[in-house]
């Protein structure tokens, strides 16, 4: 702590003297001029050009489409046409992907309808700033409200084509609804799509969309965005899409290791006159007594979706921070503690309100677990899952699934009236039925004569304002001690900033003298960057969170957890933050061979005999003295035991994930040795030992290895030759793996994992690369490690090793 305090007294008279010779310079003497009145009118010229854009894009959509009915029609009953037909199809799909998105997302100049927001660009100053606070402050003052409609519809596809027309879905309401926000699930299964992220299903169900819009309105699309087989797009009438900008799009993967995109959410987010609209489509975790870990997935997507904004230095924009939120897409919740049978009664009588009561995300939500202050309109339509796929009939597969409301929309913010919310049983290309909401929405729409005069009353309140004060704050605190950090929990303390100056002044944390950032990369300050009116405050959360970048040195005890946060005021002076805390090392992050040396739980040895052994580990000189290494870390050994002894025949194994809560008892039975035996779900075990190769610091094949292995992908010998030469640890824990993945290979029909689900995960953890792979450089990876799956007789002896 001495050390802190002492480098924060140096840093102290470096920046208050510099700030002493500045503030003067630094105050502007004459009134500036607002160039940002130029550039927004040179914007508005953008506007045009992108309306003209639409109009010619329009007229293309319609000469497609009717050059698509004749066609099929001149060419119905011939087999050489019928190919034509495809090929004009593909040759549409095309089409609608490179002149719609092109001409409309990648061509398209930015189109800022909300004037005030401008002043929020990096080339603005704090006078500027100043106007853009008071601007949205008295946001009443100059708009209205306008009432638009948005059609958002969700449909599990179950990794179909489609067979027949959506219009029945799509077009579904009397007049043509303002915007469509359509979110597909599971539109392709392929393990192909799940790898590489590429699908061609992707512009099929694109053109049946686009064929089964509205009729009465011409539509232009305006973004589309896609994670695996969860895809959102965004159609608007065309005549809106002027007023319509920065828009942003995110995704997040919440599958197995909380990154796989067979789970998780597509959002997008954009200004439309002067409202701010996220829209998210997601897919949570699947299975009746999983309600859990859907409510984990909501609350990881909701923390971890940022949408960047224009100034790159202000803090990005998380969902809730929007004025309209719509959330739609199969969110997987059930109907529970009732029998499959009294739900189909309860169904054929029509009494939903009884069945509602047992709808798992009515009882999240009553209890307020998830999307608090979301609102969802009255069901009454039957659920909409899970049919024979071409039928209307219930699941009658062996497992009989229970009827449930799987696929969801829900809204949140003012001025928000649902005109219908309904299934449409019509489709039955998938196992799941299509629903559709209408929105009616009041969108904040500026007046012209209100803004201006709104604007030059502020300009005239701000000349008024004195020019020589400098600008202060007060801390609530200065010191923060994080106390009892562990691997991948998160932390978080605030610090409340409050302006008692007599003048609004703008705060930022900058980097200290040499350093590339402002903070340490297992902390960060939230908001980093922000603008306080006169006799304001804002609430700053200090957070901090150790993952596998940070991890392997906090472990041997090379980085402790000391941070000094410079707090500066624009022409004001500088506040400093000291953040302090005592890291728990972990298993997680450390190295094979520091761990194959433990031979007690890290957290059962002095730190600096841990950094001694990491110390020696790393210098790889062999001593003869000390004690011999383990074969394998009995970490690993513990994880692999305890699924070869309890999920062999588990179904979903490494694919379904685990529970947030179970991962950390994992973790802290792994580092402290509190329990013989893991605690956890069969999956909550998986995904932990999916997470501790992941943070490896060197991987199972070290770097050094990894030209090596993609030349001979293709030769199994030299792999094998490959695997020989390795470090003696990395080798027994590289065979110990394979043996058990071979194992729960002979289990496939229980647990139906194949080499082509277990290949792809494995080998990327396994053999990683030091920089980012392409798609060429994954194929050979998964190649390689193919090679390894099946048993030979060389491998014999290590599944025995396994049994014991």
């Amino acid at each position: 702590m001495a050390s802190i305090r002492g480098s924060a007294d140096v840093l102290i008279n470096r920046r208050n003297i510099r700030n002493l010779q500045d503030v003067c310079e630094q105050y502007p003497k004459d009134e500036p001029k607002f160039d940002w009145l130029t550039k927004y009118r040179k914007m508005s010229k953008g506007a045009r050009s992108l309306r003209k854009s639409i109009a010619s894009t329009t007229v293309k959509m319609s000469q497609m489409k009717k050059s698509e009915r004749a066609h099929a029609a001149n060419n119905s009953g011939h087999k050489k046409e019928d190919e034509r037909t495809r090929d004009s199809v593909h040759d549409s799909q095309e089409r609608v992907k490179s002149e719609v998105r092109d001409d409309l997302i990648r061509n398209s100049q930015p189109i800022l309808a909300n004037k005030s927001q401008m002043l929020g660009m990096p080339q603005f100053g704090l006078r500027d700033n100043l106007i853009k606070c008071e601007l949205l402050k008295n946001e009443d003052a100059y708009t209205y409200i306008k009432t638009y409609s948005f059609f958002l519809g969700t449909y599990n596809v179950n990794g179909q084509n489609p067979k027949e027309s959506l219009s029945p879905w799509l077009a579904s309401t009397a007049t043509p609804p303002d915007f469509y926000l359509v979110g597909f699930q599971e539109l392709d299964l392929s393990k192909e799509a799940f790898l590489f992220n590429d699908t061609p299903k992707e512009p099929e169900w694109m053109l049946a969309v686009y064929k089964g819009l509205h009729p009465g309105a011409k539509y232009a699309l305006v973004k589309l965005v896609r994670l695996v087989g969860i895809m959102l797009l965004f159609y608007v009438k065309a005549e809106h899409a002027a007023h319509i900008s920065e828009m942003e799009v995110e995704t997040v993967g919440t599958g197995v290791m909380g990154r796989m995109g067979n789970k998780g959410a597509v959002a997008v987010r954009f200004q439309f006159h002067n409202s701010d609209i996220c829209v998210v489509n997601s897919h949570l975790a699947a299975h009746t007594e999983e309600f859990e870990r859907r409510n984990q997935d909501f609350k990881d997507i909701c923390r971890r979706i940022q949408f960047r904004q224009d100034d790159p230095t202000l803090p990005p924009l998380t969902i809730m921070k929007h004025n309209v939120v719509l959330w739609l897409g199969d969110l997987n919740y059930r109907i529970s503690d009732l029998e499959v049978d009294h739900v189909k009664d309860l169904i054929a009588k029509k009494d939903f309100e009884a069945l509602y009561n047992h709808d798992q995300l009515k009882q999240q939500m009553d209890e307020e677990v998830v999307f608090v202050g979301f609102t969802e309109g009255e069901i009454d339509f039957q659920p909409t899952y899970k049919y024979d796929t071409g039928s209307d009939q219930w699941d009658t597969s062996e497992k009989c699934r229970v009827p449930a409301w799987c696929d969801r929309i829900l809204w949140r913010g003012k001025n928000i009236k649902q005109l219908h919310y309904q299934s449409h049983m019509t489709l039955k290309t998938s196992d799941h039925k299509p629903v559709s909401s209408l929105l009616e929405i009041g969108i904040k729409v500026v007046n012209e004569e209100s803004y201006k005069r709104k604007f030059e009353e502020i300009v005239r309140h701000i000349d008024r304002m004195e020019n020589d004060c400098i600008p202060s704050v007060t801390l609530s605190q200065r010191e923060f001690l994080f106390q009892d950090v562990k691997f991948m929990q998160h932390q978080a303390k605030t610090v409340t900033v409050y302006n008692d100056g007599q003048v609004p002044c703008q705060f930022e944390f900058i980097p200290k003298l040499e350093e590339p950032t402002y903070c340490k990369p297992w902390l960060t300050a939230n908001p980093a960057k922000g603008f306080l009116a006169q006799g304001a405050n804002v609430d700053i959360d200090l957070e901090v969170f150790v993952n596998r970048s940070t991890a392997p040195e906090l472990n041997s005890g090379q980085q402790q957890l000391e941070d000094i946060l410079v707090l500066h005021l624009d022409r004001g002076k500088d506040y400093f933050i000291s953040v302090t805390g005592n890291y728990l090392p972990s298993c997680f992050g450390s190295s094979l061979s520091t761990l194959c040396l433990l031979r007690e739980p890290i957290q059962d040895m002095p730190l600096e005999t841990v950094r001694e052994l990491s110390m020696k580990s790393n210098s790889q000189e062999s001593n003869p003295e000390t004690e011999k290494p383990q074969e394998i870390p009995k970490e690993i050994w513990m994880m692999v035991d305890h699924l070869f002894r309890y999920a062999r025949k588990q179904e979903e194994l490494f694919q379904q994930p685990g529970l947030r809560s179970e991962f950390e008892e994992i973790r802290d039975c792994l580092d402290t040795g509190s329990l013989d035996t893991l605690p956890g779900s069969n999956h909550s075990v998986a995904e932990a030992l999916l997470l501790f190769l992941d943070a490896l610091p060197e991987p199972v094949i070290p770097f050094s290895f990894y030209p090596q292995c993609l030349d001979c992908s293709s030769d199994s010998s030299q792999c094998r030759q490959i695997i020989s030469v390795l470090p003696q640890c990395h080798k027994n824990v590289f065979n110990y793996l394979t043996a058990f993945l071979q194992e729960l290979l002979k289990h496939s029909a229980h647990n139906r994992l194949d080499v082509s689900i277990l290949a792809p995960i494995f080998a990327g953890l396994l053999l990683r690369s030091p920089t980012k792979q392409d798609l060429t450089e994954k194929r050979k990876v998964k190649e390689f490690f193919q090679h390894f799956l099946v048993q030979t007789t060389s491998d014999r002896d290590i599944d025995d090793k396994l049994q014991e």
